[in-house]
């Protein structure tokens, strides 16, 4: 039994965000949203759903699902699996981008609703924090009284999630699972809920079409010749600052320790009397040179 990798933009829309996935985003999203006084997402319409031409391009690293709630609060779901420069300003983008397209010319501030970017990466993005989710909202800075609720984003590393299949114990835990371990399983988990069970037998390769298998493995290919090329320019460029760190640092080593040496001659000349151009021809420094080696009080 082989499943789709759910880091892949292809299989992350199909369970997801599929025509019949309701009820697996339902439960995915009441799993890891805090709501205020325990409310929970009892409905939503997903935006756009799964289709495959949609997915065809291989340039994209992440794919949003969106969803609208039964309050009117749009979900932004994003899958990233490669980090680049400017990531986080586009996910802050896209949630105000999100947030403003809601009204049109004349229409009032008060019809706004409030937008839910929830983005899973896999890589750390927040290096000095240990916590799988952080959550973000408008804060005044000192008091940190709220400013407002309508805009909010969660960020879920996978990296940071370590639990194995016998240390699942919540529904939070046994998503997060899924959705990290998936594709490297040949078996389904015990002990899964019935949205859980459902999102494995979606993700089964063996219930896909030819097209669909070709386009998943096509993605795999794509991602990992990319994230290969990031390691292996990450580790070219560490080991080529490393060389010019050490011949720098080398240059300056012998630099330093070849004017110590010169000074050790300089000072032996002085105290043995020795005249100046004596010591110009033993160390191969002009007069303005050696005095500047010299401590200011000491004559030369």
């Amino acid at each position: 039994m082989n499943f789709l990798d759910i880091k892949t933009d292809f299989a992350f829309k199909k369970v997801f965000g599929s025509e019949g996935s309701k009820d697996l985003l339902i439960s995915f999203l009441n799993s890891v949203i805090e709501f205020d006084q325990q409310q929970t997402i009892t409905d939503l319409t997903i935006v756009d759903p799964y289709s495959i031409p949609l997915l065809k391009g291989m340039k994209d690293t992440f794919v949003d699902v969106k969803a609208e709630l039964s309050d009117n609060t749009r979900v932004i779901i994003e899958m990233q699996v490669l980090n680049h420069e400017g990531f986080e300003k586009r996910v802050l983008y896209n949630a105000a981008k999100n947030y403003s397209l809601q009204l049109k010319k004349g229409d009032a501030y008060h019809l706004l609703n409030p937008v839910i970017a929830l983005t899973i990466t896999d890589f750390i993005l927040f290096k000095n924090s240990d916590e799988l989710i952080n959550r973000f909202k408008l804060l005044e800075k000192n008091h940190f009284i709220q400013y407002s609720d309508d805009i909010e984003l969660i960020f879920i590393e996978l990296p940071k999630f370590n639990k194995t299949e016998q240390e699942l114990i919540s529904i939070q835990d046994k998503w997060v699972y899924f959705i990290k371990n998936a594709g490297n399983l040949d078996y389904m988990p015990k002990n899964l809920n019935q949205e859980l069970e459902k999102a494995f037998s979606i993700a089964n390769e063996a219930n896909l079409s030819e097209e669909e298998l070709e386009l998943q493995h096509k993605k795999k290919d794509w991602i990992y010749i990319q994230k290969n090329s990031i390691d292996y320019a990450t580790k070219t460029g560490l080991q080529k600052g490393l060389e010019q760190g050490l011949e720098k640092g080398l240059e300056q080593g012998l630099e330093q320790g070849e004017w110590k040496e010169k000074l050790k001659i300089i000072e032996n000349a002085i105290r043995i009397g020795l005249p100046m151009q004596t010591i110009i021809e033993l160390t191969g420094l002009d007069e303005e040179q050696i005095s500047s080696l010299l401590p200011k009080s000491q004559p030369t």
